[in-house]
């Protein structure tokens, strides 16, 4: 039987590519290493952070709709994204960072049995830095040397992702029985759980929330993306996915990554993704996300998808 190995990458929605690169990468210290479009709807940008080549499990990506109008939060929805940082003192210098450029943001507090600083981006989408105590992370992230954020407390990937739902059986029973995550902890209204036990960077907190579902807009969290090696998983899963009773797009190549979409009952929207072929598919690692990158499909129609994005840098 195959396993989840973890996160592959979350994505987003921003009214504004120029603004939302200025905080990922000026901000953050990611490096965007995928500027492209949505394949399903190439009028948009659709950009990609990370660390030094967008490693699985280290992706934010970001859709940009220039309509967007405010999220109404609510439940059935994916809450809150965790990065991981090296270290507390880490914490103490991002607490000063964003105290000096004016970002939203808490007390440091614990979450998830770590120690935790709350923030928002700048257009509130809710993310929590978490101290990764030196503990293991997948041995393909690969910090990127270009950051102007020094090594010691440079963000290393993607940790624990809160999902809040109505009912948290019905997700606690796809995670658990339809694809292995171990349950960590459990009451009636949160639980946890993890795809590689022991470690954060496959790790889920689910919460239980009666009320209205969520109405996304900037700055909400459209879909998880969970991590399998190559195709060969990807289509076991996609049967395992249609056995469960839910509808499978089936394969979709992404050029990047293949993968496919589900939701699970409460409306989350999962993407499972493969890790490879990965960025460099079209770009050196020097030149990744300097350039528009068109998957091949698309190529034949740049002149005109450049004709309608706003020039971003």
């Amino acid at each position: 039987m195959y396993t989840i190995s973890g996160h592959h990458h979350v994505s987003m929605l921003t009214k504004n590519a120029q603004m939302n690169h200025d905080f990922y990468q000026n901000v953050l210290g990611l490096r965007r290493v995928k500027k492209t479009v949505n394949q399903d709807n190439p009028t948009m940008y659709h950009l990609f952070y990370g660390d030094l080549t967008g490693s699985a499990g280290t992706e934010l990506s970001f859709f940009e709709m220039p309509i967007a109008g405010r999220t109404v939060r609510g439940t059935n929805a994916i809450t809150q994204i965790g990065l991981l940082v090296p270290s507390f003192d880490s914490l103490i210098f991002w607490k000063k960072r964003f105290e000096s450029l004016d970002v939203n943001h808490g007390e440091l507090t614990t979450y998830a049995g770590r120690d935790a600083l709350h923030f928002e981006d700048s257009e509130g989408l809710r993310m929590v830095l978490l101290n990764n105590n030196g503990e293991k992370v997948p041995e393909q992230w690969s910090g990127w040397e270009g950051s102007i954020i020094k090594r010691n407390n440079r963000i290393l990937g993607i940790g624990t992702i809160e999902i809040t739902v109505r009912y948290l059986e019905r997700l606690a029973k796809t995670l658990k029985d339809m694809f292995g995550y171990v349950e960590v902890t459990r009451s009636d209204t949160e639980a946890i759980y993890q795809s590689v036990a022991g470690q954060s960077f496959g790790e889920i907190v689910v919460k239980q929330k009666v009320g209205p579902s969520e109405k996304p807009g900037r700055g909400s969290i459209h879909h998880l993306a969970i991590r399998v090696k190559d195709e060969e998983e990807l289509r076991y899963w996609d049967e395992i996915v249609k056995e469960r009773g839910f509808q499978s797009t089936g394969v979709v190549d992404r050029f990047y990554f293949r993968s496919l979409y589900f939701r699970e009952a409460n409306g989350i929207l999962f993407e499972i993704a493969t890790d490879g072929p990965g960025f460099t598919a079209d770009s050196t690692v020097e030149e990744l996300g300097k350039t528009l990158d068109l998957p091949p499909f698309l190529e034949e129609r740049r002149a005109e998808i450049e004709a309608k994005l706003t020039p971003l840098d």
